[in-house]
C-alpha cells in the first residue's frame, strides 16, 4: 500500500509542476490555487508512506516519478524539445527507480 501511495505522491508532483508552469509564475489565480493542492496532496502522501518506506529510498522514487513524469508531460504536451540524450536520460532514471523499488522490497 505505501508503494502505491508513493507512487501518487509522484503523480500529484507531476500535476504540482504543470500547474505551476500554468500558473505563469503565479499571475493566472487557478493554476496557481491548483499547485498548492496537488502541493498538499503529494506532500501529504510522501508524509503517510514514509511510514513504512525508508526516506532515502521513498524519497528518491518520489522525486524520480515526478522529474519523468514532468520531463514527459513537457516533450508530450508542452511542445519541450526531444532529443535522443533526453530520452536516454529518462531511461536511466527510471531504471533507477524500478531498482530502489526492488531493493526496497528486499526489505
Amino acid at each position: 500500500m505505501a508503494w502505491f501511495l508513493l507512487f501518487a505522491a509522484g503523480l500529484f508532483e507531476v500535476a504540482m509542476a504543470y500547474s505551476l508552469k500554468l500558473s505563469d509564475g503565479f499571475s493566472v489565480p487557478l493554476p496557481g490555487i491548483a499547485f498548492v493542492g496537488f502541493a498538499v496532496l503529494s506532500f501529504g502522501l510522501l508524509a503517510i508512506a514514509l511510514k513504512s518506506l525508508d526516506v532515502g529510498t521513498a524519497y528518491a522514487v518520489w522525486t524520480g516519478i515526478g522529474a519523468v513524469g514532468t520531463a514527459a508531460l513537457g516533450m508530450i504536451v508542452m511542445g519541450d524539445d526531444v532529443s535522443p540524450l533526453k530520452i536516454a536520460s529518462i531511461a536511466l532514471i527510471l531504471a533507477g527507480v524500478v531498482g530502489l523499488n526492488l531493493a526496497g522490497a528486499a526489505h
